[in-house]
């Protein structure tokens, strides 16, 4: 809605928004406008502050938002009241333009508040209620404890501007994991900019982060702008950070404190607004005690700490991980695949994955590609995840015969699943008579 006393702008600017798809109409006084807001739902408002009655933009705002507390409102303003703008900001307003109005910036302040309201409405949806039960993470997934109680502290975090560290071996997710707090934050619609700190040399890691003008260095043949510049108003994960170069830690940690960058070779300084996310697979606190990681740095990036748990301490979220990652598989093969047998589950979910989800994520695309099935068994299970079948493939030591190997293989499943056949014969991939008969055969 745009609101205007003078006809010719109100008629004008609901034409160049209606270009956009915007559905705009025009409203001449503040009286109509109230009584549009009252009765239907609109998403933005674009108004003059100052109007011909006493009802005028702010008053306009106050009951935009009282009806409906979704609905942006954009305030069109001379020079003499920019104050009074600014004011109106701070009491929701999304944001205002000085006269003459440039209407290209006007599309985009729309388009911009539109895009605000869109998600705000389906926040506050069913469906976001439901999706919320995994915190909206794509590839994150979840039911146990431990996670559920991880979920639980970024549902809080994620909104705020806090800086998060996230802890856990390789391949556990901290990329996911820190992908899922920037779409649930404030800044979703800014840029999330990962880049990991290990390998990098001092020079390369300060270019890719600062960025850097036309011969600061051998091979600088452009000025190119750093991560932190790219990333403004948006979220920076800075992967294995205790990897990261002492003297670098030193320029990051003054870049945070202060919020501004200096590209490599350049004196301009430039005002940064950027979220820290980082994660390690080191204990950092044992590399502050070996003078490996600074201290103050440390506090820093730990606004709050999560660590993730290997696949192996959650297992009871393998069979979902499992079904995703077939169903991941299935769209990017064309795979006629649909499901996995319970002996194959079975097997998948005992295993100890020391790759973490990474390992399990490309074990499914594997299977996925190299079965004919149209249900993944044990068969295709991989040998070095499948026990007997890793025992059968592989080496023997020498002077070991293959049913020292298969009894060894039964002994120790046996042992892990405390004596219970069923499970074990799942595991082995066997049927329970086979293997009543290898224990007694093997007087186990």
């Amino acid at each position: 809605m745009v609101v205007d006393d003078e006809r010719d702008h109100a008629d004008g600017i609901a034409e160049a928004l209606d270009k956009l798809g915007a559905n705009a109409i025009a409203v001449y006084s503040g009286k109509d406008a109230l009584e549009i807001i009252h009765d239907q739902q609109v998403d933005v408002v674009v108004t003059d502050l100052k109007l011909d009655n006493d009802i005028d933009g702010l008053t306009i705002l106050q009951e935009a938002k009282k009806y409906n507390d979704k609905t942006e409102v954009i305030l069109i303003t001379a020079y003499a009241t920019i104050d009074t703008c600014k004011e109106a900001i701070r009491r929701g307003a999304f944001d205002y333009l000085v006269k003459p109005i440039d209407i290209d910036q006007l599309r985009t302040l729309v388009q911009q508040a539109s895009r605000k309201v869109s998600t705000a409405y389906y926040r506050g949806s069913q469906k976001f209620k439901r999706d919320r039960e995994y915190f909206e993470f794509e590839g994150v997934r979840g039911k146990s404890p431990v996670v559920q109680g991880i979920f639980e502290v970024l549902r809080r975090v994620a909104p705020t501007n806090i800086s998060v560290l996230i802890e856990g071996q390789s391949g556990t997710g901290k990329e996911l994991l820190a992908k899922a707090i920037h779409n649930n934050s404030q800044r979703w619609d800014k840029p999330f900019k990962p880049i990991n700190c290990a390998g990098l040399t001092e020079t390369l890691l300060e270019s890719e982060l600062f960025g850097h003008t036309k011969g600061a260095f051998t091979g600088a043949t452009t000025d190119r702008k750093g991560l932190f510049e790219i990333a403004d108003k948006g979220t920076l994960f800075l992967d294995e950070i205790g990897d990261m170069p002492p003297n670098m830690q030193a320029k990051l940690l003054r870049v945070i404190e202060d919020g501004i960058v200096i590209p490599v070779g350049s004196n301009r300084p430039i005002v940064v607004d950027v979220r820290i996310i980082s994660a390690t697979n080191h204990d950092l606190t044992e590399l502050i005690e070996e003078k490996k990681f600074r201290q103050d740095l440390y506090f820093r990036i730990k606004g709050v700490n999560v660590s993730l748990p290997a696949l192996r301490e959650r297992a009871e979220d393998i069979p979902e991980f499992v079904r995703y990652f077939l169903k991941e598989a299935v769209a990017e093969t064309g795979s006629k695949v649909s499901g996995v047998t319970e002996a194959a589950m079975t097997i998948l979910t005992n295993y100890e994955w020391p790759g973490n989800i990474r390992q399990l994520r490309n074990a499914i695309r594997t299977m996925v590609v190299m079965s004919d099935r149209q249900e993944l068994d044990v068969q295709d299970i991989p040998p070095e995840i499948h026990r007997i079948r890793q025992l059968a493939a592989g080496p023997r030591p020498q002077g070991v015969s293959l049913n020292e190997l298969e009894k060894q293989a039964i002994a120790e499943t046996l042992a892990k699943t405390k004596g219970n056949r069923e499970k074990t014969a799942k595991i082995l991939g066997i049927g329970e008579r086979t293997l009543y008969r290898k224990i007694k055969e093997y007087k186990l």
